[in-house]
């Protein structure tokens, strides 16, 4: 009966705010970790038993995680977003956005308007 339930806790997407981690115990010991795209999310693997999944850009990906024998102990759509509230903005010019960071005061993030790292410096840090 538990292994029913298990499977459809895990069937529903699970959400990811953009730069932030969520920490994911597994109910079996993992051997391999797949990530369908690098770009959107990225795990660390603690120790076989937790994975911690990063938001790296916006979109949609699958995480697999396979036991030593190859059975799946997780498998989870992860949607990466920017959550409610978050305090990030993106500002247009024309046809060219700007992520900001925003708390008592709005700064640009590294992270440029496609998801990619940024190689411009921060303004004033020259």
């Amino acid at each position: 009966m538990a292994a029913p339930l298990v499977a459809t806790a895990q069937s529903a997407p699970l959400n990811v705010e953009i730069d932030q981690a969520m920490r994911v115990p597994l109910r079996a010991a993992a051997g391999s970790v797949i990530v369908g795209n690098p770009l959107i999310a990225d795990v660390t693997v603690v120790d076989s038993n937790t994975l911690y999944i990063t938001g790296k850009g916006y979109g949609i990906t699958e995480i697999v995680a396979v036991d030593a024998i190859g059975r799946t102990v997780f498998q989870r759509q992860v949607v990466v977003s920017d959550g409610a509230g978050s305090g990030r903005v993106r500002v247009w010019r024309g046809g060219q956005a700007t992520e900001m960071a925003c708390g008592s005061s709005c700064s640009p993030t590294l992270r440029g308007p496609t998801g990619e790292a940024s190689a411009s410096p921060r303004p004033g840090s020259q």
